[in-house]
């Protein structure tokens, strides 16, 4: 290379410079130069890495303060068996449509819902028929007592002389689940 370059005239080897110059120009700002922020970028990762990192070991240290407070929380709550939670919500539904003057003209099978972690869910549709003082003084009375029962749903018509309301409710009562029931696990018979 020495050799080839100790033959060029000076003009040439102005020119050669200045093209070895500008590839190398050429080279930094397409391989390098789009590389100078990664260092800021890595930091940036870095620090909310570390930042989650203690966000995770503040969550860890305070697992025994969230078992106790689940603890609690469970043992406040009424439980019902999962056999009388359908006959607890009907008999409920059935005593508060008797003291507000409410008839039940029909209701449909219950459905259970258990995704949740911590209740069980019934759902109840029913169709009653009743003026909208008694209506209204139903609904507050399933939603006051400590039954957890509420209303998701509701569709109102008047019936066909117009001295009553029909209504189609959808009645959803939630109901402690019982972990110790089913963390149990069944006995193993043992061999002689």
């Amino acid at each position: 290379m020495k050799k080839y370059f100790a033959q060029l005239r000076p003009l040439e080897r102005r020119l050669a410079i200045g093209v070895l110059v500008v590839v190398f120009l050429v080279l930094n700002y397409v391989f390098v130069w789009p590389h100078f922020s990664d260092w800021g970028n890595l930091q940036h990762r870095r620090d909310a890495a570390q930042r989650k990192l203690k966000l995770y070991q503040t969550a860890i240290a305070q697992t025994d303060t969230y078992q106790k407070q689940v603890s609690s929380l469970q043992s406040q709550g009424e439980f019902v068996s999962l056999e009388n939670q359908g006959v607890n919500m009907l008999r409920t539904i059935q005593t508060q449509s008797a003291q507000s003057g409410v008839s039940i003209a029909n209701n449909s099978r219950q459905i259970t819902h258990t995704n949740d972690a911590f209740f069980v869910e019934q759902v109840q549709n029913i169709s009653v028929t009743a003026d909208d003082k008694q209506l209204v003084d139903f609904l507050y009375k399933l939603g006051s007592g400590a039954s957890m029962i509420r209303v998701r749903d509701l569709e109102l018509q008047p019936d066909s002389a117009k001295m009553h309301l029909n209504a189609q409710i959808r009645l959803v009562a939630s109901y402690q689940k019982n972990d110790k029931a089913a963390n149990l696990k069944p006995a193993t018979a043992k061999s002689p």
